[in-house]
């Protein structure tokens, strides 16, 4: 084969490559940022549509705009609003790029794969935790979501308005330090042993006032005992007081008399009659 047919061959392949390499279509989930000898286009390029671009003068790079996730599992140490100790790890943050802000993305910012850092992580959750008591800070629905508002917060103050968003923030561990584990343990069992004691001392109360009344109610049995006997006794004596008269008296000895007359004995000597003889 001869140059003369080689050559022609050969620039048609070269034609065809570069033709293939002018169009480029910008798959789903993903935007275009098209550069003209290094100069940024402030378009950016929607995905599912195809693009031309001038070989070795333009080219087309792509940004990822799907939800993309943050793993930090190293523990980030902070504190409570009263100063206590509390760590959250294996922290999962959950984010995307607007597909409208792309472009300022490629130009502005050097790193847009890193553009959730592992600092703006670690400060959003020690800020959410210097607001949240000892007795909330390890509960995953308010530190969860605190954390998520703060970091949305670091990230507009970093990158501005409408630019990266933050879907959702999980903190799968978090605890505190182990001497404050323990001080609570201690505290939860003196707890414990408190509400014992006071149950006893109330039921000890409880029996002591049932013994007294008891008593009370045995004592006022026997007194109103006593004095319902004392007024039988006196109402019977007042009966039986009525009941006598000099008539009955005299009546009383005459049906004791034997019918003997009294023994005198001397001049002077008494007469006297007794009914038991």
């Amino acid at each position: 084969m001869t140059m003369k047919k080689i050559f022609p061959l050969f620039a048609v392949i070269i034609v065809l490559v570069l033709a293939v390499c002018s169009f480029h279509i910008i798959p789903t989930g993903y935007t275009g940022v098209k550069t003209s000898f290094g100069q940024i286009q402030e378009t950016t390029i929607q995905s599912g549509k195809l693009n031309f671009c001038i070989p070795f003068v333009q080219s087309i790079h792509k940004v990822n705009n799907k939800q993309q996730d943050k793993h930090i599992e190293a523990q980030v140490w902070g504190e409570a609003s009263d100063k206590t100790p509390v760590y959250a790890a294996d922290v999962i943050v959950t984010y995307q790029v607007l597909p409208e802000k792309s472009a300022w993305l490629y130009a502005n910012v050097s790193d847009i794969k890193n553009l959730v850092g592992d600092e703006l992580v670690a400060s959003a959750i020690k800020s959410a935790m210097a607001e949240l008591g000892p007795n909330e800070v390890t509960n995953r629905t308010k530190i969860e979501p605190l954390a998520q508002q703060k970091l949305a917060e670091s990230l507009v103050q970093k990158y501005g308005e409408d630019v990266v968003f933050v879907n959702k923030v999980v903190i799968n561990d978090m605890n505190f330090e182990d001497a404050y584990n323990e001080a609570i343990q201690q505290k939860s069992i003196a707890q414990q042993n408190a509400d014992k004691q006071k149950i006893e001392n109330e039921a000890a109360i409880a029996k002591a006032e049932a013994d007294k009344q008891v008593a009370i109610t045995n004592a006022e049995a026997e007194a109103q005992k006593t004095s319902i006997a004392a007024e039988a006794q006196a109402e019977a004596n007042r009966k039986l007081a009525e009941s006598l008269s000099d008539t009955l008296i005299e009546y009383q000895k005459i049906q004791k008399w034997d019918g003997k007359l009294p023994t005198v004995s001397g001049g002077n000597a008494l007469v006297s009659i007794d009914p038991a003889e």
